[in-house]
């Protein structure tokens, strides 16, 4: 059984370096050959990163190069010629997919996904749309999944509709994702206005709230200096009370002093 090696090259531009050359080495193999080989392979997945998986039989060192495809989000990008999905694919648009290039991207991906048909490995596609920002057929990607349900695309997967009427429509598709990507934006903008507002209005309740609570602090301390103050006259009140009722005792006594004095 030949040894394998699993690889991820760039399409049409794998050279002898790592990691390529290293992998080979000690297998024996012509490596110029190889890489050729892998290079006439991947030539359509220029600018992007290939799988690829190398059998080589360790006797007759003959070799085989069985390349896979690219995940279906750089499928996209290259068809589209853009670098990067949306960051927020929600509130922003990158591009638009036409159907017609959506099917050749599911063509591409059918052998090595779990889709039985040509429209279940399409709408596959059109859901990776969803997360990158980008409409099909200048829509919402998800509207256009029931459509293909319900047979509204069924001349274009059927094929019965011209490269030039096909290339009409996407002229139109670009128009309708101008506008929507125009609308989203301007959708974003408000949004963002509104919670700027919104935290700005937090920021003046919190600024306000101290000062609010100045007139209640005040008012503690009025009481907390009338506190002192009620105890001290209750102190004197009940040392003046306490004078009053040691008066008659104290004028007993001088009675008592004085009928001693006369009897002398």
């Amino acid at each position: 059984m030949g040894s394998k090696i699993k690889l991820l090259v760039d399409g049409g531009k794998a050279s002898a370096g790592p990691p390529l050359g290293p992998a080979l080495g000690p297998l024996g193999v012509n490596v110029g050959q190889v890489v050729a080989k892998i290079n006439e392979k991947t030539a359509s997945f220029q600018g992007m990163k290939v799988p690829v998986t190398l059998i080589v039989d360790g006797a007759t060192k003959k070799f085989e190069v069985e390349v896979g495809t690219p995940p279906t989000s750089a499928l996209v990008k290259k068809q589209l010629g853009i670098e990067k999905a949306a960051k927020t694919p929600g509130t922003e648009l990158v591009g638009n997919l036409p159907l017609y290039k959506a099917i050749e991207i599911a063509k591409m991906k059918l052998p090595g996904t779990f889709a039985k048909t040509i429209k279940a490995a399409v709408k596959e596609v059109i859901g990776t749309c969803v997360v990158m920002g980008i409409t099909v057929e200048g829509r919402d990607p998800r509207e256009v999944q029931k459509e293909i349900d319900s047979g509204t695309y069924d001349m274009i997967f059927e094929g019965k509709i011209s490269k030039e009427e096909l290339e009409a429509l996407e002229k139109e598709q670009t128009k309708l994702f101008e506008k929507l990507k125009e609308e989203k934006r301007i959708a974003a903008e408000k949004k963002a206005e509104e919670e700027k507002k919104l935290e700005e209005a937090k920021a003046a309740a919190a600024a306000a709230a101290p000062a609010e609570a100045k007139p209640a602090e005040a008012a503690g301390e009025k009481k907390a200096e009338a506190k002192p103050a009620a105890e001290e006259k209750g102190k004197e009140k009940g040392g003046k009370e306490k004078a009053v009722e040691k008066a008659p005792e104290k004028a007993e006594g001088r009675r008592e002093e004085k009928k001693a004095e006369g009897k002398k």
